[in-house]
């Protein structure tokens, strides 16, 4: 599988129903400079301003968040915050009592991210984290039956993601 194909095959794992999703994860990929100018204003709010071998996984990142299923939080966020933010995704199983108790969470952001990640796993959802080398958290819920590709498709794109608990 080359590095694109595994691009699409994240894509398609994290967002099924948005190809658009896709589509920008591949424009990016395919012409970077052409990405960039196109969207340099957004990227600019991310201190990028030139082509770099993660700009296919931001822009996967970045629209990701736009249709709902992406929530970026810091490496010190609140687990009410973390929470409230998770909670909304389009992907997000509506299991209202995991999320009032996950809220009342008084743990470190990635101690809580763990627990988060054990209490969805019961609904079926598993919680991964989409690495940018950065100090925020990019967070995707997704089936959980379909966890255990992801890790591996993210490393043969060239990329980092990793499934909560580790």
């Amino acid at each position: 599988m080359t590095p694109r194909d595994a691009l699409i095959a994240v894509a398609g794992l994290l967002a099924p129903d948005v190809p658009q999703v896709r589509d920008l994860a591949v424009a990016a990929h395919d012409d970077p400079a052409a990405y960039l100018r196109e969207h340099a204003d957004r990227l600019d709010d991310r201190g990028i301003d030139e082509p770099f071998d993660l700009l296919a996984w931001i822009a996967l990142v970045d629209a990701l968040t736009d249709h709902g299923l992406l929530a970026e939080v810091d490496w010190k966020e609140a687990p009410g915050e973390i929470t409230g933010q998770l909670r909304v995704l389009r992907s997000a199983p509506p299991a209202d009592e995991i999320w009032t108790s996950l809220a009342q969470a008084d743990l470190p952001t990635y101690e809580f991210l763990e627990l988060a990640g054990e209490r969805l796993a019961g609904t079926g959802t598993a919680l991964a984290v989409l690495d940018i080398e950065s100090d925020c958290y990019p967070l995707v819920l997704l089936p959980a039956d379909g966890a255990g590709e992801l890790s591996g498709l993210a490393a043969a794109a060239g990329f980092k993601a990793a499934v909560l608990p580790a």
